[in-house]
């Protein structure tokens, strides 16, 4: 005797959580020295942090500035810096990742050392960490 077993598919639509265990990734570029855009890479970073946590979904969000976005994390001109320390506070979900190629140019350029907030970590690269990123299917947004 065949018996037929039920299929079950599951659709995500838009405004639903995904499936148990899946974790939300998103990377946001800043490649400007704009606060405005610094900003708006914070916010974003915040919005969505807090909208999946209210959800009860896992979200991990990483803002990655390279080229002149790097003076993000620069301690010396960051004009975000203040809520740099107030994320790293309230926010485990949200981390920061400053390009060393980005550092050795301007330490070249300008005869000193740069120094980093510590907030950030420094990878080698910031845009071969947005394409790795990418290749394990984080979402990348340039805000």
């Amino acid at each position: 005797m065949l018996l037929a077993a039920p299929v079950l598919l599951a659709v995500t639509l838009p405004g639903t959580t995904q499936a148990a265990g899946k974790t939300h990734r998103l990377a946001l570029q800043v490649s400007d020295n704009d606060p405005d855009k610094m900003n708006a890479a914070l916010n974003v970073a915040a919005n969505v942090s807090r909208l999946y946590t209210d959800r009860g979904d896992e979200v991990d969000v990483v803002i990655v500035a390279f080229n002149a976005g790097l003076h993000m994390f620069r301690a010396d001109t960051s004009p975000v810096k203040a809520r740099l320390d107030s994320f790293a506070k309230s926010m485990p979900n949200v981390r920061f990742d400053a390009c060393d190629n980005t550092i050795q140019g301007m330490k070249k350029r300008e005869g000193k050392d740069i120094p980093i907030v510590p907030q950030a970590k420094i990878v080698p690269a910031g845009v071969v960490t947005l394409m790795e990123l990418a290749e394990q299917g984080w979402v990348i947004i340039r805000p």
